[in-house]
């Protein structure tokens, strides 16, 4: 959901003191898109993705963190070990585990099989009423169903005529996703984090980018006017109502489309995401997040900022943070990654998303997603929520790079 903006003005805030960008292009015309328009279901990403790495292992069915925070993987045979340790090795040095930490569980599924099924039950499950989401779930070495309540025989049912071993299939009950729009004062150079204002609705800065060269900002699709095609929103930070003045223009903003592994009645994407161009005046910083006083402590309050200095993907069980005008800053254990995900309420579906267990409220969406505390790794922007505000879903960098064409994010 987005949120309208206060009839009234809010009251000036500490500023981030840090130093703008050069390059001023003023936004001409949208993007051409970056890639074809297939939508065919990807794979778990790569690069530092522990999936992706030990894909590789014979017999690999799932990697996770466990609740104590160690490195836990799936195998069909524990004499694979070895090789386990080989691939992730990468992934266990640069978050700090050692070999010997990693703790093997009796695999049930491969993983080639899990990601095969994948397509044709989420195709099946998202197509029917009472559907939320479907996953190649690593940490249970299962393709789940997330399902509203009541709607478990009927999932079950057309499930069961798929031909896939139900012993493959979980079941779990999950609120709907909804989107999520409602820090909140004017801010020069701006950063990733702030409160933006486009007509009629408040949402939150992703982060800043380079595109060819042109000096942009990411925030959700639907914190445009219409969501998926480009209609030159209009953007302003902190309130069109305070500062008049433009600060950029929606550039690029793929449509949904039809068909691939899209379910029937609905209309796909890989991101909920957008990229608007800055005017020739306003100042930005590349790299920058602002950083409010603390984690999970309700504080919207400028401290100072936050450097990207990677881009990466969270695993199932790490702990990401976001940074938005609502919340401020709120962390959490990554629960599932790579889901796909129905938008309650519409017909609208995003592939490859990830949950994370993190408070989350109106005006949210936008949000930066990231690895760290101090000198960050960028994984993603927030696009939505459970209606409690305890559970929320990012578009991964992997998906909005698909869509938007590569960035220059630090």
């Amino acid at each position: 959901m987005r949120i309208r903006p206060p009839a009234q003005a809010l009251a000036a805030g500490a500023l981030v003191v840090v130093s703008a960008c050069s390059d001023r292009t003023e936004p001409t015309a949208p993007d051409s898109p970056p890639t074809s328009t297939s939508l065919q279901p990807a794979h778990q990403g790569t690069g530092d993705d522990p999936v992706a790495l030990a894909r590789q292992v014979p017999g690999f069915g799932g990697f996770f963190l466990d609740d104590q925070g160690i490195p836990v993987i799936y195998l069909k045979s524990s004499a694979q070990r070895g090789n386990a340790e080989r691939a992730l090795a990468p992934y266990l040095r640069a978050e700090g585990f050692s070999p010997a930490q990693l703790r093997v569980l009796p695999a049930r599924n491969e993983w080639v099989q899990l990601e095969s099924w994948l397509p044709r039950v989420s195709s099946a499950a998202l197509a029917a009423q009472g559907a939320v989401f479907v996953d190649a779930d690593e940490a249970n070495n299962t393709v789940t169903i997330g399902l509203e309540r009541g709607a478990l025989s009927r999932i079950r049912g057309i499930v069961a005529g798929l031909g896939i071993p139900m012993s493959a299939i979980a079941f779990k009950e999950a609120e709907p996703i909804r989107r999520v729009a409602t820090l909140r004062n004017r801010v020069r150079p701006v950063v990733g984090g702030l409160q933006i204002n486009f007509p009629g609705f408040l949402c939150s800065l992703g982060f800043n980018a380079l595109r060819n060269s042109q000096r942009s900002f990411i925030t959700a699709s639907h914190c445009t006017n219409v969501q998926g095609g480009v209609e030159a929103t209009p953007y302003y930070q902190a309130l069109q109502s305070v500062t008049p003045t433009k600060i950029a223009t929606e550039v690029s903003d793929p449509m949904y489309l039809t068909g691939g592994g899209c379910p029937a009645g609905k209309r796909c994407r890989f991101s909920d995401a957008a990229r608007a161009s800055y005017t020739a005046g306003t100042t930005s910083t590349l790299g920058r997040i602002a950083k409010t006083t603390g984690p999970n402590n309700n504080s919207i309050t400028i401290s100072g900022a936050l450097s990207i200095t990677a881009e990466g993907t969270a695993a199932v069980g790490q702990t990401v943070g976001k940074i938005g005008r609502t919340t401020g800053w709120t962390t959490g254990k990554v629960t599932n990654t790579c889901v796909n995900v129905l938008v309650g309420g519409t017909n609208l579906g995003l592939f490859c998303q990830n949950l994370v267990s993190a408070k989350v409220a109106g005006g949210d969406s936008g949000s930066p997603v990231f690895k760290g505390s101090s000198n960050v790794t960028l994984v993603g922007i927030l696009w939505g929520s459970n209606s409690a505000g305890t559970q929320y879903v990012y578009s991964p960098m992997s998906g909005i790079e698909r869509e938007l064409g590569a960035l220059t994010t630090f």
